[in-house]
């Protein structure tokens, strides 16, 4: 099969890899319809050392299920199915709690022998727990939404929910990127009175303002805190999504956020230290967020997707076709493309 494995900073290719197989009785072998670049990946495209051996890129795909294992019974051979960004038994005492980012028997894409998303075929492990039944056909115009489910559409909710958010409270969105943009419209969904999308890149703060944002706020820093507080009268918001990841937008959160406010962090942090000393405990603000456990929202959200209420399938750019992975890449680094479709 063909698929993409990344070499180091920069150096994606697309090369010919040995066809999934079943090895246990619980994996499943699934044929890609759509797969996808994801924000996350453009960090080791930016900075992962050279490799001989390389590393199965992507985590975000659907597709049809070609063959299962013997102890698997919830999927079959001829199925649509959709794979959250991490594999899960969906059955173990922290995925019963909502954490099948942390499953026991879980783990990830394109490490330990799993094959990556981005290619032609993925031997899915736990496939019982992992794989979700898509209630459509497979020339759907509604799998590129339906795809979100697997990170993107899934991740912007888990920072809403994390962050509390509900009917009346005001919102910041930091980041108008795929996950930021799915926040907005995570937030607008769970009831937030007004949603402001902090983002610089008219395109993706336009269509932000499709999904549900009231205000856009391009400016940063300290200009950017300051435009935030006069949008809400000097008082900053309720709940703020930072869905960057960087020491400057975790600050703008800190200087944003009303006392007793909630930050919720999506974005996986490009630091190690921040303001949580006494600050932020006279203030009483709650820092949370994380990883999110995609599998715990797919049949949530998947009705939404179905009957037109949300359409974050709009997050994708052009599609590339497997062979042009490569430039799916670069398009994304530099900002030409908000997030890259790979077709299959």
């Amino acid at each position: 099969m063909r698929a993409a494995v990344m070499y180091g900073a920069g150096d994606v290719r697309v090369e010919d890899r040995p066809d999934p197989k079943i090895q246990q009785p619980t994996d499943a072998v699934v044929r890609t319809l759509l797969a996808c670049v994801c924000g996350s990946d453009l960090w080791p495209h930016r900075s992962m050392a050279a490799t001989d051996t390389g590393r199965p890129m992507g985590h975000e795909f659907l597709g049809v299920v070609e063959e299962t294992g013997a102890d698997v019974s919830g999927v079959k051979a001829g199925d649509l199915v959709v794979a959250p960004f991490t594999y899960c038994d969906n059955t173990c005492d922290r995925c019963a709690r909502g954490l099948q980012i942390s499953c026991r028997h879980g783990g990830r894409y394109g490490f330990d022998g799993v094959d990556g998303g981005q290619g032609e075929a993925v031997r899915v492990p736990q496939a019982d727990g992992t794989l979700v039944e898509l209630p459509v056909a497979a020339d759907s115009a509604l799998l590129p939404s339906l795809l979100t489910l697997s990170d993107v559409m899934g991740t912007g909710h888990h920072g809403a929910v994390t962050a509390g958010v509900g009917p009346g409270d005001s919102v910041l969105v930091i980041g108008d990127g795929a996950v930021g943009l799915c926040a907005v419209i995570a937030a607008r969904r769970l009831g937030a009175e007004s949603v402001t999308l902090m983002g610089r890149h008219t395109a993706r703060t336009d269509l932000g303002r499709e999904f549900g944002a009231t205000d856009v706020v391009a400016e940063r820093g300290e200009e950017g805190i300051a435009r935030v507080r006069e949008l809400t009268g000097g008082e900053g918001v309720d709940k703020v999504i930072e869905a960057v990841g960087t020491r400057e937008t975790l600050d703008t959160a800190f200087g944003t956020v009303v006392d007793g406010g909630t930050i919720s962090r999506l974005g996986v942090p490009q630091y190690e230290e921040g303001p949580v000393g006494a600050a932020m405990i006279m203030r009483n603000i709650t820092l949370t967020g994380g990883a999110s456990p995609a599998r715990a929202y797919i049949e949530e959200l998947m009705p939404d997707i179905l009957d037109g209420t949300i359409t974050p399938g709009r997050v994708f750019g052009p599609s590339y076709s497997i062979d042009h992975v490569p430039d799916a890449y670069r398009a994304m680094n530099d900002r030409q493309v908000l997030k890259a479709l790979i077709t299959l």
